[in-house]
This record gives structure tokens, C-alpha cells and sequence, in this order.
């Protein structure tokens, strides 16, 4: 089975107080580029995503996001009582000291003595990446196979019409040999008509005419361009049932079977023979667009 390089897929999932969301996506490329954006202090992410996605891909533009979120929780409160006793020391040698003058203060309430810096702390607590890391991990094996998925079920697409268009090549290529089998016993006629008309004209070396009239039949042969072709058929057909990372070679045979057409087409002399290498050629550019998108 042959996969598409194009993909996409997504998930949410949350740990703790954390959540968050992935975005894995891929587009055709000549090799594989793996491009990565996660949170950095989570050591560990994204060499894990690489060596993942690098194993799991041969090619393609790869891009993989995610966001992630944490819920502030409200911090606990904590009277510092080492604090409170040294100013609730000093406010009472305040007082005392005022009353040894005949002055009245006035009380204070336990709202203004909370508010005094130092009295009241808000503990924090440190988030440990690793237990995130791991969650982290999990949840995207899920994506990542939701991804391959979409690469597999566009994948047997394209081998189906791959497959459909190799073998219009292949019923093309046959309607081409039965055309040129045609082709020779009128070219022989026309090579013998013209042999004794050039005869009759001007006095010439007989064997120099047919010489050089069999060094136009066999230049103008195809023979050999319809063997490759079949070759060529063959040769694709064992490429997609092998499957796997198989686009670069189906598009380096897409090259070859164009110029084997374009040759077909060159030494045609033959409508039906040039109309014929016409088609090959059109089936053989749809293909090769197919083929940009294999893995």
C-alpha cells in the first residue's frame, strides 16, 4: 500500500492543570522537513516528536503544533507568624509609650494588621515538566496515527487511479504495436514504389537505394520504445504492489515513459500512430501529477 504525503490531524487532552491541543499537518515536498513549535521548557517534546514523526514519514513538509494552556489555581494564604508576633510586639511598645504620654490612639483592626508587608504569603508551587512530558507523550501517539490514517485511506486513492491510468499506457501501447504492424506493410510498399521510381529515373546503384531506404525503416522503427514501455508498465506495477515510500522512483519512471512517448511520437510518420503517442503523452502528464503527491 502506498501512502499520500499529504495529512492532517488534531486531538485535545489535559493533565493536572494543564491542557492543551495539537496540530499535526503535512503538504509534498521533495524530502522530508520535520518543522516543530512547542513550549521549550518542556525538555525532552520535541526531540521526542521528531524522532516519531521521522520514523513514522519518509517525506514531506511536516509541521506540528501545539498549544498548551494552564489553569491558574487561586494560591494559598499562610500567616508568617514570626512576622505577626514582631509587630504585634512593636504596636504594643507603640501603645505603651503613648499612653506614658497621655495620648489616645486609636485601635487597630486585624484587616490593617493583615495588610502590613510580610504578615500574610501566598504560596506558589512549581510545575515538574516531567510527569507532563509523559502525558504529553501519550497523547500524541493518538494524533499521530489519526495522521498516518488519512495518509493511508488518500494513499489507496492514488493507487487506484495510478493503477487505472497504467493501464490505459499498457492499452495504449498495444493499440501502438498493432498501428505499427500496420504501419511496416505499408511502408514496405511505399519504400518499394519509391525504389522503382527512383530507379527509373536516374541510373543508380540499385543495392545503394535499398540501403538506404532499410536505414529509413529502421529509423523510423518503434520497436524498441514499446518494448521499454511495457518494461516501464511493469516495472510501476511492482513499484505500488512493493508500496512503501515509492514516490520519487514512480516519478523518476514517469520521466522515462514521457520520453519514450515523445520518441513514439517523433517517428510516427502516421496519423494514427502520432494520435496514439498524443494520448500516451496526456495519460502520462495526469499521472505524473498523481505521482507528486506519493510518498
Amino acid at each position: 500500500m502506498i501512502s499520500s504525503m499529504t495529512g492532517f490531524a488534531s486531538g485535545k487532552g489535559s493533565f493536572a492543570a494543564h491542557s492543551w491541543s495539537w496540530e499535526l499537518r503535512a503538504v509534498n515536498g521533495k524530502g522530508q522537513d520535520i518543522r516543530i513549535r512547542v513550549p521549550d521548557w518542556i525538555t525532552g517534546l520535541e526531540t521526542h516528536l521528531r524522532n516519531t514523526v521521522a520514523e513514522a514519514t519518509a517525506r514531506g513538509h511536516i509541521t506540528i503544533g501545539l498549544r498548551l494552556a494552564r489553569e491558574e489555581a487561586s494560591a494559598a494564604l499562610s500567616v508568617n507568624t514570626a512576622q505577626l508576633e514582631a509587630v504585634l510586639a512593636a504596636m504594643a511598645e507603640v501603645e505603651q509609650r503613648a499612653m506614658d504620654q497621655h495620648l489616645s490612639l486609636q485601635p487597630s483592626t486585624s484587616s490593617q494588621i493583615l495588610g502590613l508587608r510580610g504578615i500574610l504569603e501566598q504560596s506558589t508551587t512549581e510545575d515538574d515538566p516531567a510527569p507532563l512530558l509523559a502525558a504529553l507523550k501519550a497523547d500524541f501517539a493518538p494524533v499521530l496515527a489519526s495522521f498516518n490514517e488519512m495518509r493511508a485511506s488518500e494513499g489507496a486513492q492514488l493507487e487506484a487511479l495510478i493503477t487505472s491510468q497504467i493501464d490505459e499506457i499498457e492499452r495504449l501501447t498495444n493499440a501502438a504495436a498493432e498501428a505499427a504492424e500496420a504501419r511496416r506493410e505499408e511502408s514496405a510498399a511505399a519504400f518499394r514504389a519509391s525504389l522503382a521510381r527512383v530507379a527509373e529515373a536516374v541510373d543508380v546503384d540499385e543495392g545503394r537505394i535499398a540501403q538506404e531506404l532499410a536505414m529509413l525503416a529502421v529509423k523510423a522503427d518503434i520497436t524498441e520504445e514499446l518494448d521499454r514501455l511495457h518494461a516501464h508498465v511493469a516495472a510501476a506495477r511492482e513499484l505500488i504492489a512493493k508500496g512503501g515510500p515509492v514516490g520519487r522512483k514512480l516519478d523518476f519512471l514517469s520521466q522515462e515513459f514521457n520520453r519514450e512517448a515523445n520518441t513514439l511520437c517523433s517517428k510516427a510518420q502516421m496519423s494514427t500512430l502520432t494520435s496514439l503517442g498524443l494520448d500516451l503523452k496526456a495519460v502520462i502528464d495526469q499521472m505524473r501529477e498523481q505521482i507528486q503527491n506519493v510518498e
